[in-house]
């Protein structure tokens, strides 16, 4: 039935399921700037979401429609997409092959290798989007707004759009977008029904203006569409969509309010107790290949070798959250990156001191700690949609921490005036920037570290997704 006036399609939802051994469900709310932007907003919402486990499938097969009532959200309705579908569409595809693209990943001697497996690879995500389309299709209300994130649902627009012509559709990239040479290694009619897709989308925001315009330039490559690149918009089949730039910040109040609970202190207090008064560099991130965590910790151990004054002076905390272990080539990169630490405390740990703590778990209070105590936060990845590591922790510092930032980062654009920058393939250069940053004077990094926080701070998940809503008239 028809009757909601918001609607919010992503793969993850805002709650996840765990299945005890009785069969008892119990829910959890997820976190991420997403889920608080919606609990901000009052009225009529439903959130649009996969199954992602047994437990999930259970609780969409026990609910009415697979609706469920969630505090400070509203409902979330729980696709059941067969097992195998959503395994081709989220990891073949959208893991393995969008993700790869976007962040220009690839081993292009040997990878990509698209063959008949990919074509029906292809086909289970066109499915899954298409269970997207039909559920938005039966749920919202005549002239509704619908939010799709991401590029799990590049064709949910289109498909949307031709099953429901009456509802406003934005469409937003949290990821890099490729520019148009590297873009057509994706086979070129699949390259075209993603653009294709986006554009049934009044609106399709990205992170930064540079991958706005890589996307209007593929559109204008590969399409052969009318683009307007000062207007910033794109025509298609008759259709215009909009493009608009919304880059994504962090809630400080929320953050900081976060940070000082109880598990988060206790945390700081056994951080403390290992690192001593020694100077601290941190990195936060998930073992994701764009995260370029091999890179910085080669840095951090050429820092070691090169300015041997550091040498029990200063402590490398280094937190990585698992990530697509279901992949090879991320099982591969977490050993890569596990090698790589054991390397550095056998070259340089003294039995004294320990150069460099890696913690390959997820602990959520323990990076909250970290951000307060940091002298120094390394963000090096390859190529990132924006990375909201390099915003927490300016925003959570107690005592101001320098900021070594990749250029290739969504964030280097707000926050290149403040940071160190650094080219995230030059180990050499990095190095140089961590002893540039440890160097710096205190009341330095503690000015440039308040006006990285307020940057950070300028758009938060609310601001960023109302903007989205009016954009749509």
């Amino acid at each position: 039935m028809a009757d909601t006036q918001v609607l919010v399609a992503s793969n993850r939802g805002p709650v996840s399921f765990s299945l005890a051994d009785d069969g008892a469900l119990s829910m959890r709310r997820g976190g991420g700037g997403l889920v608080s932007a919606l609990g901000e907003l009052s009225g009529d919402i439903l959130w649009v979401c996969a199954t992602l486990s047994d437990a999930d499938r259970a609780a969409a097969r026990r609910a009415e429609e697979g609706r469920l009532d969630v505090p400070g959200i509203g409902a979330v309705r729980m696709l059941d997409i067969p097992p195998g579908t959503f395994h081709r569409a989220y990891n073949a595809v959208a893991n393995s092959t969008l993700w790869f693209v976007h962040h220009m990943l690839y081993d292009t001697p040997n990878k990509p290798h698209f063959d008949a497996r990919s074509r029906r690879d292809w086909q289970s995500y066109e499915a899954y989007n298409a269970a997207f389309a039909d559920a938005l299709a039966q749920d919202a209300a005549q002239g509704a707004k619908v939010a799709v994130q991401d590029y799990h649902l590049t064709l949910v627009p289109t498909l949307l759009r031709e099953r429901r012509p009456d509802v406003k559709i934005t469409h937003f990239s949290h990821t890099p977008w490729a520019p148009p040479e590297y873009y057509r290694l994706l086979p070129d009619d699949i390259g075209r029904q993603v653009l294709e897709g986006i554009l049934g989308a009044d609106h399709a925001g990205f992170q930064t203006r540079r991958w706005a315009e890589a996307f209007v330039e593929c559109c204008a490559a590969v399409l052969g569409a009318r683009v307007d690149r000062e207007a910033r918009t794109v025509t298609h089949q008759g259709h215009v969509t909009r493009v608009g730039v919304h880059g994504l910040g962090v809630d400080g109040d929320a953050l900081r309010a976060r940070a000082a609970e109880p598990d988060v202190t206790a945390r700081a207090a056994a951080l403390r107790e290992q690192v001593g008064d020694r100077r601290l560099i941190v990195r936060i991130d998930r073992t994701e290949l764009s995260k370029n965590i091999v890179r910085g910790l080669a840095a951090y151990r050429e820092l070691l070798a090169k300015h041997p004054e550091w040498r029990g002076r200063v402590m490398h905390l280094a937190f990585a959250y698992p990530s697509r272990h279901d992949l090879p080539e991320y099982r591969e990169y977490t050993a890569a990156v596990q090698r790589m630490a054991a390397e550095i405390s056998d070259e340089f740990g003294d039995g004294a001191w320990d150069p460099l703590i890696l913690q390959v778990n997820d602990d959520y209070p323990r990076s909250l700690a970290a951000y307060g105590m940091a002298d120094v936060l390394l963000v090096n990845p390859i190529r990132d949609g924006m990375n909201l590591v390099a915003k927490e922790g300016p925003a959570l510092s107690k005592n101001g921490c320098a900021l070594v930032l990749s250029d290739q980062a969504g964030a280097a654009d707000e926050m290149s005036g403040d940071a160190i920058m650094v080219n995230p393939f030059d180990v050499s250069q990095t190095a140089e920037a961590l002893h540039q940053a440890l160097l710096m004077p205190a009341d330095e990094r503690s000015e440039r570290c308040k006006r990285l926080a307020a940057a950070a701070t300028a758009l938060p998940p609310q601001q960023w997704f109302a903007d989205q809503l009016s954009a749509l008239g």
